[in-house]
């Protein structure tokens, strides 16, 4: 049975005198026991009211949420044996930053001994071992984040949440963190949430990402299928450095089988679908090409280069075919300068198609299709 159970969680907020506001919609989720995931999207989509439910300091206005099969609904934030790295840090002020973080052992009355062992590991493991005998307001704010986040990591909870663990730090302290973070989890077998805005987080530490827009749920998978399937139009949209190109297009019907026209008004760009592709002639679309699908040096289109940026380990171009924008990554550095004409290929693996009216996917290609 799945450690955490969200069904149909719906969280409305109703100021005096102001309309409601539906923070999360009807939201249905399952996290297994040991499995890491993300909840993922831009400032007010309903992710943080969503952990703000979960732990206890926000009611839920319809729905139920249940942790090791005991529904938490009812219960106190204290006692559902919940963890939380808060965003905004919390630390105690007249305490020290290892009293901070050992603030859950020492309230259990643990032994000093495994009190001591404990808060030098996870120091450690954050980066803040020159840290402990100081207090919160001498440290930095970086440093204060991952002092919150030792404080939960430490301590034994059936489910440990983390909002925007590491919003404050540097890139390269990020990275570092991230790391060792999956590994300390995984290593123990702990369930975990983690809220972020971030999508390099969210993929580097989630088995699995919530991706959450406008109060709903809009797809709960694993980044490679957010990736390579996106469910709709938004996450095709949302997902990815640069995200998917998004080309108004239509299906049409030729000697050889389907194929698309982008955009639907012109002909600037003709691709052949698999036969296995059942649409309507005529049935309006939106095209969706990776740019990482997009093979630039080699094939049968045609596009000028606009803009050439070499990232230090990939290559970013802006290109135009008949004044169609696409924008395309190379795994290596690309010898072309803006005005240049290049072949380029779009691999079938990188054709997504979603439907116009609702924005559902209703086409992904593959590495087999033709």
């Amino acid at each position: 049975m799945a450690d955490l159970m969200l069904n149909s969680v719906t969280k409305i907020y109703r100021p005096r005198g102001r309309e409601a506001v539906r923070a999360v919609s009807g939201l249905d989720m399952a996290v297994g026991d040991g499995e890491i995931i993300a909840l993922l999207g831009s400032s007010g989509c309903g992710k943080t009211s969503t952990l703000r439910m979960i732990t206890g300091f926000e009611a839920v206005s319809e729905g139920s949420i249940s942790l090791g099969g005991r529904r938490l609904n009812e219960l106190r934030p204290a006692e559902r044996n919940v963890a939380m790295a808060f965003e905004g840090y919390s630390l105690y002020p007249p305490l020290t930053v290892r009293d901070n973080v050992a603030f859950a052992l020492l309230r259990e009355r643990a032994p000093r001994e495994e009190v001591v062992r404990k808060v030098a590991e996870v120091a450690e493991l954050v980066g803040i071992a020159d840290s402990l005998d100081r207090f919160p307001s001498t440290i930095s704010s970086g440093q204060q984040q991952r002092a919150s986040l030792a404080r939960a990591l430490i301590r034994p909870a059936a489910l440990h949440l983390l909002d925007e663990p590491m919003s404050q730090l540097e890139p390269q302290v990020r990275a570092i963190l991230r790391a060792r973070i999956k590994e300390w989890l995984k290593d123990r077998g702990m369930t975990a949430v983690v809220v972020t805005h971030d999508q390099t987080d969210a993929i580097a530490l989630a088995d699995r990402i919530a991706v959450m827009e406008a109060s709903r749920l809009m797809q709960f998978a694993t980044p490679a299928e957010l990736r390579e399937r996106p469910a709709n139009l938004f996450v095709a949209s949302f997902i990815g450095e640069p995200p998917m190109n998004l080309i108004e297009a239509e299906v049409a019907v030729g000697a050889s089988g389907p194929r698309v026209v982008a955009p639907a008004a012109g002909s600037a760009l003709t691709l052949d679908l698999p036969q296995t592709a059942a649409l309507p002639a005529g049935h309006r679309v939106w095209l969706g090409l990776s740019p990482r699908h997009l093979a630039v040096g080699q094939g049968p289109h045609r596009a000028e280069v606009m803009v050439n940026q070499w990232l230090g380990d990939q290559t970013h171009l802006a290109l135009e075919i008949d004044g169609l924008p696409l924008t395309a990554v190379a795994a290596g550095m690309v010898d072309a300068v803006p005005g240049e004409v290049v072949p380029f290929a779009v691999e079938p693996r990188g054709i997504h198609l979603f439907d116009c009216a609702e924005g559902a996917a209703i086409y992904h290609g593959s590495a087999e299709a033709a």
